[in-house]
């Protein structure tokens, strides 16, 4: 699967086909002898924490981005938990009140951002 010289050709060729595989899964071109542990490492059907399956290889991908079981940090008090959880804890979270610098008033979480515009 790459450029090589036409001079080259017919010997790098008889190498490919006595050294080289093509992964039937990924279609790689992996050495014949490191095909099973490829396999193995790379294609062995694995289950995440939320209990669904996939390739070994996807694993860290799915519980980095899109695992409902990741953690995540809730932006109001910073408490790690599942992702899964995190709309209806920030839902209760966010209604929590604090009283504002400026003009005293509580002021739900959730619109402390948004409140100094509304308070001058």
């Amino acid at each position: 699967k790459k450029d090589i010289p036409a001079v080259n050709f017919i010997i790098h060729e008889i190498h490919c086909r006595r050294n080289i595989e093509i992964c039937p899964y990924c279609s790689d071109s992996i050495p014949k002898s490191e095909m099973k542990n490829h396999i193995e490492s790379e294609h062995v059907q694995v289950t995440c924490k939320c209990r669904m399956k996939m390739e070994n290889s996807l694993l860290k991908d799915h519980e980095a981005s899109s695992c409902p079981l990741r953690p995540v940090l809730c932006q109001f008090c910073d408490i790690q938990l599942a992702f899964n959880k995190l709309q209806e804890h920030e839902l209760y979270c966010g209604a929590r009140t604090e009283p504002c610098g400026r003009c005293g008033r509580h002021v739900l979480l959730r619109e402390l951002q948004e409140h100094p515009r509304a308070c001058g």
